[in-house]
């Protein structure tokens, strides 16, 4: 059958379906409007209903931020703080782009992340928390227990919940500060990545928020305004680290947008490097910033403490001024946790020894439960370390301590049977239950109930509780310290802690074991254990000369171990240097031989490291051996000498120092200058005068010396040298400093480019004859510039190389570590660091015929 078209019909219906075509081609921008209209006024709408709930949850975070310090009974967190400070790490290298500027310190001390002592002591470069965000990188805080990590993200936390304009383009981000222990892991599905954080703000939001509070999550993320804040990671066993960072990569796959700051080890980032997290290393406070501490700490105990009822009964007050001299005295490279409960022990008369050691025991007997056995608490923690269970299930934790319960604890029983009786309360319930209690008569109040000894522990604050009922020590030092003790008694389990993985719990544990009891057999196995490239066992040891007892029988193996790994050269810097570090923070009186002795080495890198290490103990006696070292015809063992004299600090050294100033050469000039930036008096003192002497070449080398000096009267000064100055070079060089000051700090950490992306590598590939394929790793043309003559190029191979650790990959960065290339040696050493960290097998370099 064959259909006749009708032609007048075809032409009207082929106008009108053209005409139609064209307004629906035109009115589609029309509908893209009113659709994005649509959803902006949904998404304010959204916002207005969230706008109460951001506002409560900001409150409430600031209040918890507030709290989250060892003071938090004494005073708030904006009382007494002290700017938390990041160990700057070393820039990038960028071929083709000017270098990063360097100083006498940068071009002495190497870049120590797990030794943060000598860097707080010599001023190494810092950044602020502001400035490391600024790159656009999620960042790891690491350091050992108390080096403020908690306080870091309290802080930030605070400047969040405040809108600071501090946090630049985060200003209005929204923060979110939670432990790992409150979060409900493991989840399967990025569908359900907010679900965990919705349940933490959920615990903690007012009742009339409850419903809105998913909302304000999702609205936050969705929105690109979240900024988490994740404590705790460092305290987790690698199996607990691996459940975190799996959730953190579902998180981040839905909200690629997030912004996250946690905390770690640096021996111990399990799966966060691979997630693009930068580490950064906590910067402890330089004896400057320890005295503005205690200054600070000082004012508010008069001001405060000292006028209520317990301290007038107790012992008599010092005045503050004769209390914090007498504490200046051998309190150098401490911790903030540790000078903070020497200085809380010291103002309240209940410190019992002049030691570290005695000043944690004495925090924790303040935060006892009344009538607690000491065993009671040592055999919790040591339970806890022996379990690798740093949050744990208080259930299990009642059996541990079962038999340190009183007859008249009878409630336990019922407890034990519904756990769910001693959960506390949430605030609106208990604000519920306080208004029922204050209607009703006093006398028909029932007692309160006895919930046992961990809920005393919890409400003395010696533990933390969680939202699952699940527990942890509210500091990794307490529950280290006390299982340290308990381990000393027990025969056999130092070997279970020491055959564990490598976790916070264990290393700290055992620090306090050496403290308290004979370890000659565990040091014994782990200087066997020990080897290239980073004789992690035989470090971790070093550590505990600092808190152990001078005459103990293993001292003299361990420090033998560390003076051969010191000597060895060839080595880097950055290992060595960790070996210097051990013997300072030792209190050993053979450290001061020790480095007097090696001053007189043929090796420079001995010798100057040996420099560093007399200058940090402050040895007068060393005076004379960095007379002769000043005179090295090698510039590092020069400047390194420089920063040396400055911190001895006598009239001996100062003055080697201001003849050098004044008639060295234009480097030695520079860096005596520089080097008087780190002493507040005379050093501050010469370089104000210098500034106004008529030699050219001082007031020059003076300018590079106030461009270290982070205060308002050297950054006056250095404009007037840029504009009244008589000579154009000083002028120069002022205006060079001070530009250098505005720009944005080269060593903050930034993401890659990626290789495809990167001009210096497309450049070098091209040269090379070779392509680079979008979405590649292009590990063949970065194996390529590592083995290169180009310097800058095999430096900015190693970040790239550094996320591709096949064996291939590290065999080459083992030869490039023993070529006879200094600063390639340590970058190389730097990357297996990260390496290591992240998990990464490293074999000994004799696998590869080195080392």
């Amino acid at each position: 059958m064959s259909f006749a078209i009708d032609a007048f019909s075809f032409v009207v219906g082929f106008f009108t379906a053209s005409v139609l075509w064209w307004l629906m081609g035109k009115a589609r921008p029309l509908w893209e409007e009113l659709r994005e209209s649509l959803k902006v006024q949904r998404e304010a709408t959204q916002a207005r209903r969230s706008s109460g709930v951001e506002d409560n949850h900001r409150r409430i975070t600031l209040r918890r931020a507030q709290g989250m310090h060892l003071a938090a009974p004494l005073f708030a967190l904006d009382e007494i703080l002290q700017e938390p400070l990041l160990i700057a790490p070393p820039a990038l290298v960028q071929p083709g782009a000017p270098p990063a500027a360097e100083d006498v310190v940068t071009q002495t001390l190497p870049y120590l992340p797990t030794w943060p002592e000598l860097a707080a002591f010599y001023q190494a470069p810092t950044l602020t928390l502001s400035q490391a965000l600024a790159g656009g990188r999620n960042l790891v805080l690491t350091g050992l227990p108390g080096t403020g990590k908690t306080v870091a993200l309290a802080y930030l936390a605070t400047l969040a919940a405040n809108h600071n304009a501090k946090l630049g383009s985060l200003q209005e981000h929204i923060p979110f500060l939670i432990h790992v222990a409150d979060l409900k892991l493991p989840i399967s599905d990025a569908r359900d990545a907010l679900n965990p954080i919705i349940d933490v703000v959920d615990a903690t939001a007012p009742v009339f928020d409850l419903s809105r509070v998913p909302g304000f999550v999702q609205l936050a993320f969705q929105s690109k305004r979240a900024l988490l804040l994740l404590d705790g990671f460092d305290e987790l066993t690698s199996e607990g680290q691996t459940i975190v960072t799996d959730y953190l990569k579902l998180l981040l796959q839905a909200h690629p947008e997030t912004r996250i700051v946690t905390t770690g080890s640096f021996e111990t980032l399990q799966g966060l490097l691979g997630l693009g997290f930068a580490p950064l290393a906590m910067m402890i406070w330089s004896p400057q910033r320890a005295r503005a501490f205690m200054d600070q700490w000082g004012e508010l105990w008069s001001k405060f403490v000292a006028m209520e009822a317990w301290a007038q009964a107790g012992p008599g007050q010092v005045d503050p001024l004769l209390l914090n001299a007498w504490m200046n005295i051998g309190n150098n490279h401490l911790t903030p946790l540790e000078l903070t409960l020497k200085v809380w022990g010291s103002y309240a008369g209940d410190l019992r020894g002049p030691k570290v050691l005695d000043a944690i025991n004495g925090h924790i007997r303040r935060l006892a439960p009344a009538n607690t056995p000491p065993a009671a608490l040592e055999t919790l923690a040591m339970q806890v370390v022996l379990n690798a269970q740093p949050v744990f299930d208080p259930h299990k934790a009642r059996q541990w301590v079962s038999h340190f319960e009183a007859p008249e604890e009878s409630r336990l029983d019922g407890i034990l049977e519904h756990p769910e009786a001693e959960q506390a309360p949430s605030e609106e319930e208990g604000a519920a239950e306080k208004g029922k209690k204050d209607k009703s008569p006093k006398a028909a109040q029932p007692a309160a109930p006895t919930f046992g000894l961990l809920s005393k522990m919890t409400a003395s604050g010696l533990l933390s509780q969680h939202i699952n009922n699940r527990m942890r020590f509210a500091h990794p030092i307490f529950e280290a310290f006390l299982a340290g003790r308990a381990l000393s008694d027990t025969k056999g389990a130092s070997d279970t802690i020491l055959n564990q993985p490598d976790w916070i719990g264990k290393t700290t544990s055992l620090h306090y074991l050496a403290a308290h009891g004979d370890v000659s057999q565990i040091v014994n196995n782990l200087i066997g254990w020990s080897r290239l490239p980073m004789h992690r066992p035989l470090l971790m040891a070093a550590r505990w000369l600092k808190d152990a007892p001078r005459d103990a029988a293993w001292r003299g193996q361990l420090m033998g171990a560390l003076v051969g790994l010191l000597q060895t050269d060839g080595l880097p810097l950055a290992l060595r240097g960790q070996v210097v570090a051990a013997f300072v923070l030792s209190n050993d009186p053979g450290a001061l031989a020790l480095f007097r002795q090696f001053m007189t080495s043929s090796s420079s890198d001995l010798v100057q490291l040996c420099a560093l290490g007399s200058g940090a103990l402050r040895d007068p006696k060393a005076v004379h051996s960095l007379e002769l070292t000043l005179k090295s015809p090698i510039p590092s063992v020069r400047k390194a000498t420089c920063l040396a004299l400055v911190s001895i600090g006598t009239a001996d050294s100062l003055e080697l120092v201001a003849n050098a100033l004044i008639g060295g050469d234009e480097t030695l000039r520079q860096a005596s200058a520089e080097a008087l930036a780190n002493d507040p008096g005379e050093g501050y003192a010469m370089l104000k005068e210098g500034a106004t002497l008529e030699d050219i070449l001082l007031r020059r080398a003076v300018v590079y010396g106030l461009a270290r000096v982070d205060e308002p009267w050297a950054v006056e000064l250095l404009k007037t040298m840029r504009i009244e100055d008589a000579q154009w070079v000083v002028r120069n060089s002022a205006a060079e400093v001070l530009d250098y000051k505005t720009r944005l700090n080269p060593r903050v950490p930034r993401p890659l480019t990626a290789p495809a992306e990167t001009p210096w590598l497309i450049e070098y590939a091209g040269k090379q004859g070779m392509g680079i394929s979008p979405g590649a790793p292009a590990t063949e043309i970065l194996l390529s510039a590592l083995k290169s003559e180009d310097d800058d190029a095999r430096l900015a191979s190693l970040p790239y190389l550094r996320r591709t650790p096949s064996e291939g990959v590290v065999t080459q960065l083992y030869h490039a570590m023993y070529r006879d290339d200094p600063e390639l040696r340590e970058g190389v050493y730097h990357v297996l660091m990260e390496m290591a960290a992240a998990g990464v097998k490293l074999p000994h370099p004799s696998q590869f015929g080195l080392g």
